[in-house]
């Protein structure tokens, strides 16, 4: 099956990432681990995290990527795979996980969206910030410490009472 994806160099990127269990933790019980991840694949294959959130069995996330480079796959396939290698091996694995070396903690495929200008970069900022209340996690975006929304407060963009209005309830796209 060949999935139709926007490869644009220097492009801006929105992505879901999943746990392949989506009741587990993983994500926030090992933040530490996944912060290493990106920080390695960014090492060898640079790009900006211009926003972010993780959530217990999901991420959100916003990218762009360097001039003449359009290869999130590779990224994606980096981080999962370093933070994989820092899990210890727990889960069931399916026959044809097993037969492709693969471990079963992600979804193999994730949500991936090209960001087309401003106002829907804007949105998805949002969207990303506003995750964590959205899921019952905080009531308040600020409280919820594995987002970037405290690199845009502490940079004045936005302020600490930011979302806790119901406007942001009713956003037009989800995961």
């Amino acid at each position: 099956m060949q999935y139709r994806r926007a490869f644009v160099a220097a492009g801006t990127y929105f992505f879901t990432v999943n746990l392949l269990q989506r009741d587990k933790s993983l994500l926030t019980d090992h933040i530490d681990l996944l912060r290493n991840a990106f920080r390695r694949v960014k090492l060898t294959h640079p790009f900006d995290i211009d926003a972010m959130v993780v959530l217990p069995d999901h991420l959100h996330a916003i990218w762009t990527l360097p001039e003449n480079d359009f290869d999130f796959a590779t990224r994606w396939r980096l981080i999962k795979s370093h933070f994989s290698h820092g899990i210890p091996l727990t889960e069931r694995i399916n026959a044809s996980r097993r037969h492709k070396s693969e471990r079963g903690i992600w979804q193999r495929r994730y949500w991936e969206h090209l960001i087309r200008d401003d106002l829907d970069y804007s949105c998805h900022i949002d969207y990303i910030h506003y995750n964590p209340v959205k899921h019952g996690y905080v009531d308040k975006a600020v409280d919820w410490p594995y987002s970037s929304i405290h690199r845009f407060v502490g940079n004045g963009m936005i302020t600490n009472d930011w979302g806790v209005d119901d406007v942001l309830r009713e956003m037009p796209f989800g995961e």
